[in-house]
């Protein structure tokens, strides 16, 4: 195997630069094509980090929807197009937004239109429903879905009041 200019080989670089976090097949062949390692190299090293489960579109996947959906909820068209963007094949993008739970969607909605209605509890009714239908529409949630978010929010605080 060729060595970088740094001195490492391609599967020393291509460790290092798993270290940060989980990456795509994708991201890791772009990454050590950009480390000017030749094809042969490049091919061999991803083959290798696949047998030691280092490298897979699958697991990667499922961890991403879980850490965006645990820091940052958002809809399933946007985890979609976030995962299409790190070339993951739609056949496992599909699989994996399948194994959501089907309420993960309205949930999430939910506990985002919960957070900016607390947010803009001191806007004139009317003003803030529409800045909170804005902000969920803003992270993918299709509009019946933050309508129904909306209203159940609204419905819960009439309720508590």
């Amino acid at each position: 195997m060729k060595k970088a200019k740094s001195g490492l080989s391609p599967m020393d670089c291509a460790l290092h630069y798993l270290t940060a976090r989980d990456r795509s097949e994708y991201e890791m062949r772009e990454y050590l094509d950009g480390q000017q390692f030749g094809e042969a190299d490049v091919e061999q090293t991803i083959e290798r980090l696949r047998e030691l489960k280092l490298i897979d579109d699958a697991a990667f996947a499922e961890k991403f929807v879980q850490s965006r959906l645990a820091t940052k909820p958002i809809s399933r068209s946007r985890l979609w197009r976030q995962l299409i963007e790190h070339h993951i094949e739609e056949s496992i993008v599909r699989e994996t937004l399948d194994a959501m739970p089907d309420d993960a969607e309205q949930s999430n909605a939910r506990t985002i239109a919960e957070k900016y209605c607390r947010q803009f509890s001191k806007l004139e009714p009317q003003l803030r429903r529409q800045r909170v239908l804005s902000r969920l529409q803003a992270r993918g949630f299709a509009y019946d879905t933050s309508i129904q978010a909306f209203d159940a929010v609204e419905a819960a605080e009439e309720e508590t009041e």
